[in-house]
């Protein structure tokens, strides 16, 4: 059992990757995993209501076992088998003796027609006031066979925040269900945020580094979390430091780790008070130590020396968040640029600033094409 509430198992077996994500992550080619899935009973996708394969993070993992075991010089048939029976290409000793293998996994039940994403926000709302994490983990199972992983966050997770909130904003739920609610979201994301959390993009070039982080005064991040997982499906590594990171602080790590950008979060006003003022001069944060960058003026922000606080940090700074986007003109008086509206539009915008080549594509797909059972796309829907 999960601290959220939830089974780790019921997570693995989630189907949320196509096959042109699983080959990014793999290096497997879609056409690859098809013969395997055809010859070997392995991997096992589900089908999506468009027909389309859909594979699980328990997926992704046998995938490497097996890949294990080829590289040792064992067939693809046998490499196969010992994958499905469990057996890891760094055990030790001889193969174990044959033995039955396990039947074919049950696919699930049909999703029932006509089930709209605000109906599964509703959904995932109502089991996480009732700290039902189990009927959560169905819901999201749900969603994820039915819409791509950045759709289930922006049309599923996001909205389904956003019901709850407003409930304990009519005083209708305690604070104490709105944080389980986030506490196991949270976990979602990042379990996701992991398992997309690769170092190379997939033409095994280096993706460009942008690090993360709430702005100092911010606690919420989920927000962040989902952007930070549309980044780095998009091949842009991510160097995610979470909630409240000082300013100073922030800097120092990602010259030091040669990031290109600075991502932040601001939800609020409240995460504009502590921005303690510096500089980055010849290697080092110089801070200034009679400033801070809400210091005043009529509009709230600084009248700071030289230049806005975020010009003089050495790197771009992208902004996103619930006050950023209901004030996008804020940004700029920062000295930094306003990501967009949502995860999918800001990790587009971002990937781009940085001239980064997505290998992640929008695929149309007509009535006119080839039955889908018969093939593949060759990209994914956002």
């Amino acid at each position: 059992m999960n601290a959220d509430g939830g089974t780790q198992e019921q997570w693995a077996r989630t189907a949320m990757f196509t096959a042109s994500e699983v080959e990014a992550q793999t290096g497997v080619a879609a056409a690859t995993l098809r013969q395997w899935e055809r010859r070997y009973g392995f991997p096992r996708p589900i089908r999506n209501t468009s027909g389309y394969r859909l594979y699980s993070p328990q997926d992704i993992r046998d995938i490497g076992i097996m890949q294990g075991h080829q590289r040792l010089g064992v067939s693809a048939r046998l490499a196969a088998e010992l994958t499905l029976r469990g057996v890891s290409a760094d055990s030790s000793g001889p193969p174990p003796a044959r033995q039955q293998l396990p039947p074919p996994a049950q696919p699930p039940s049909p999703i029932r027609s006509g089930v709209q994403s605000a109906e599964l926000a509703h959904a995932l709302a109502r089991a996480l006031i009732a700290a039902d994490y189990a009927q959560a983990g169905d819901v999201l199972a749900e969603a994820h066979a039915r819409l791509p992983v950045e759709d289930v966050m922006t049309h599923v997770m996001s909205p389904s925040l956003v019901e709850i909130g407003a409930l304990w904003a009519r005083g209708e739920i305690t604070i104490a269900h709105e944080r389980g609610a986030s506490h196991y979201l949270r976990s979602r994301l990042s379990a996701l945020m992991e398992v997309a959390g690769v170092e190379e993009n997939r033409e095994g070039g280096w993706g460009p580094l942008v690090v993360a982080a709430c702005a100092p005064g911010e606690q919420h991040e989920l927000g962040l979390m989902m952007l930070t997982l549309a980044l780095r499906r998009r091949g842009v590594r991510v160097a995610y430091l979470g909630a409240n990171v000082p300013l100073g602080d922030l800097t120092t790590f990602a010259h030091e780790r040669e990031a290109q950008a600075l991502l932040l979060a601001v939800n609020g006003d409240w995460a504009l008070q502590d921005w303690a003022t510096g500089e980055w001069i010849d290697g080092r944060w110089v801070p200034d130590k009679s400033a801070t960058a809400t210091d005043a003026t009529a509009g709230g922000l600084a009248a700071i020396s030289r230049q806005p606080i975020l010009q003089r940090l050495g790197l771009p700074v992208f902004l996103g968040g619930a006050l950023m986007n209901v004030r996008p003109e804020l940004a700029a008086e920062l000295g930094g640029l306003y990501a967009g509206p949502d995860a999918p539009t800001a990790a587009t915008m971002i990937s781009s600033a940085l001239g980064h080549r997505s290998g992640i594509a929008r695929l149309e797909v007509s009535p006119s094409q080839s039955e889908p059972h018969d093939s593949e796309p060759q990209g994914e829907d956002l």
